[in-house]
């Protein structure tokens, strides 16, 4: 058992990560501004921290406080069309608050950090699947402003050796609790299946499909759908393999991938509803295929994703939405 700082905490990854933690034991602090976070997502049996992470001195107090083994870092701004015409604005809180965070553990002599990373540090890779030797490339500010963050680890952690950590690559994060609990809710949402399931409840008229000519099998683009509660538990896995001096780095997805029609038609199947959907244009900077090669996190720690049809991920947000039709503020 350990005491957590869960960064982000009242967010859609993080509430899951606190969920999945206090289950195992852990004793959680949630550390959130609730810029975009939800106050009612937050555990209760975890201890709240209203607080910025860019608040160096306070968040000291906060470590001491409640005596920290590691922290989960999962707060960050992370819309890729926001951070290209507020870059500043994310390298200020992704990265410069990734820093204090970091100023603050060591400050503290806390040694240990699971870093939620993306897989946009990779940009437009060579080739399909990514794994986590190919080539660091962004092609947005939000790519930029975690990658920097993982340079700032190797070399922090080279500096001291008995400082552990592991940066996580995620792919496109899909579900929901099973129980109900906790969902998705974003303004503005982006996520594709967020999106489909509020045209199944009438909030909004269509769903824009962004291409139908690019080179897969339906033409639509393919991406890599890891279920949140998979997510959440391989986090787990690795805050609790990591020795003095680690270093890690994992992908996380479920190794291969889903079309946009296939998650369109998932959706009409789980809902029952034939929303409207029609064509539009490519959007710059897709690629069409982005998929995980998961294999290095299952050879070094057996853990793989267990949900891997994207129906089930995809019944499970329904649930969620039917429940909470306006999210959290429902």
């Amino acid at each position: 058992m350990m005491n957590v700082l869960v960064t982000g905490g009242a967010g859609y990854i993080g509430s899951h990560a606190v969920k999945h933690l206090i289950e195992q034991r852990h004793r959680v602090t949630v550390l959130d501004n609730l810029d975009r976070g939800h106050r009612q997502a937050i555990h209760k049996q975890a201890a709240f921290e209203q607080l910025d992470l860019r608040q160096t001195q306070e968040l000291i107090g906060v470590l001491n406080k409640h005596k920290t083994d590691c922290v989960m870092h999962f707060a960050a701004l992370a819309y890729v069309g926001e951070s290209v015409t507020q870059p500043l604005r994310y390298y200020d809180n992704n990265t410069a608050g990734t820093l204090s965070l970091l100023r603050a553990m060591d400050a503290t002599g806390v040694k240990r950090l699971v870093f939620s990373s993306t897989c946009a540090t990779y940009g437009e890779p060579e080739r399909m699947p990514i794994t986590e030797d190919l080539p660091q490339s962004p092609i947005n500010p939000y790519g930029w402003s975690k990658l920097f963050v993982e340079r700032i680890l190797r070399d922090y952690a080279a500096a001291n050796d008995d400082f552990a950590y592991a940066a996580l690559r995620y792919f496109n994060v899909a579900g929901s609790a099973a129980d109900g609990s906790l969902g998705e809710d974003h303004e503005p949402e982006t996520h594709i299946i967020p999106v489909l399931l509020n045209a199944a409840l009438g909030k909004i008229p269509k769903v824009t499909i962004f291409g139908d000519d690019y080179p897969t099998p339906d033409g639509t683009c393919i991406r890599d759908y890891i279920h949140v509660e998979d997510l959440v538990d391989a986090h787990a896995v690795v805050m609790a393999a990591l020795k003095p001096g680690d270093q890690r780095f994992y992908n996380l997805g479920i190794g291969k991938g889903h079309s946009v029609k296939q998650v369109v038609e998932a959706a009409k199947a789980v809902t029952g509803v034939d929303f409207k959907v029609e064509l539009g244009p490519r959007r710059p900077g897709d690629p069409p295929q982005l998929y995980a090669d998961a294999s290095k996190i299952k050879n070094e720690l057996n853990w793989q994703a267990r949900v891997t049809d994207i129906r089930q991920a995809v019944e499970n947000a329904w649930q969620w939405f039917k429940q909470h039709p306006d999210g959290y503020g429902a």
